[in-house]
């Protein structure tokens, strides 16, 4: 049955964002340069208790993490939750994790690469729209375009927006829920009880640096796994190559062969996720995709 999805409160100059570490551990000075760039753009901040610990690569045990991404969703001061980094762990946190809490008390909630393993389980499990976007540490990198996109659509300004495709792989028009992020995060949670919903919706799919034979390999899971047959649309965004111009021809002619005969349309290169100006986009919120206009487009705020 399909449910109107929960919609976080707008996020306003003054508010206090909660920067919580769910995966891997984070450097002092690049958090603390993050969180100073939120801070230039009006923002409060409030830090986690335990965001720079280190338990091996991570930052501190999972339940550690899983705890303070439960209090921030908790604590009435914070009004969203900025991921400080990916890189790894968050996936380690998901039987921790209350997603009926989560609803209970709805907030914005960022992050990408490794945080799509929180992000789909949210929309899921939760109901609660999210956003594949900028995290706190790497803030202070942001272009001032990423910067007031994501701002703005945080914020409520933006009624409706569209992100441009650089190539059309196959023609249509599809309109759905995006759900979808890091490629290899989204195949690793296959076969698990954490994986998308994939019927229906619109897959967005990024990577970092991969082979090209490992992207098909990936895509070859996603496939045969019925994922792909249960969308409505696809779009990736960035896909840099390990090796350069070659690679980059492979990755291209394999997402082509691994797509075809899929009723569906396919677009590659909007500017989302590595590598990219990385604009944040909506998961969980009704979108278009359209060969023609070659764009994935939002018709409503993803706030209230």
């Amino acid at each position: 049955m399909n449910r109107s999805p929960i919609k976080p409160a707008a996020l306003r100059p003054g508010d206090t964002i909660g920067v919580v570490a769910p995966a891997a551990a984070i450097d002092a000075e690049f958090l603390e340069r993050g969180v100073n760039a939120l801070g230039a753009r009006g923002f409060r901040v409030k830090v986690s208790a335990h965001v720079l610990s280190r338990s091996g690569i991570l930052a501190g045990s999972d339940r550690e993490r899983a705890g303070e991404v439960a209090a921030f969703f908790a604590d009435p001061e914070v009004k969203a939750i900025f991921a400080a980094r990916g890189g790894y762990g968050s996936g380690r946190l998901l039987p921790l994790l209350d997603f009926a809490a989560i609803a209970r008390t709805p907030k914005i909630f960022v992050g990408f690469s490794d945080l799509s393993f929180l992000l789909n389980p949210i929309v899921n499990r939760s109901g609660l729209v999210c956003f594949h976007g900028p995290m706190a540490g790497p803030a202070y990198a942001l272009s001032r375009r990423s910067f007031d996109h994501l701002v703005g659509l945080l914020g409520g300004e933006m009624e409706s927006f569209a992100l441009d495709a650089r190539e059309v792989v196959q023609s249509g028009t599809a309109e759905g829920e995006v759900i979808g992020g890091c490629l290899s995060v989204v195949v690793a949670m296959l076969g698990t009880p954490w994986a998308p919903d994939f019927a229906g919706k619109i897959l967005f799919l990024e990577e970092t640096g991969e082979k090209a034979y490992r992207i098909d390999r990936m895509l070859v899971q996603l496939r045969q796994s019925g994922a792909l047959g249960q969308v409505a649309g696809i779009v990736f965004g960035g896909l840099p190559a390990a090796d350069g111009d070659q690679e980059r021809r492979l990755i291209g002619g394999f997402i082509a062969e691994q797509t075809a005969g899929l009723d569906c349309p396919v677009l590659c290169g909007i500017e989302a996720g590595h590598t990219t100006e990385n604009l944040a986009i909506p998961f969980g919120l009704r979108a278009r995709l359209d060969s023609r206009a070659m764009k994935l487009s939002f018709a409503e705020s993803p706030v209230i």
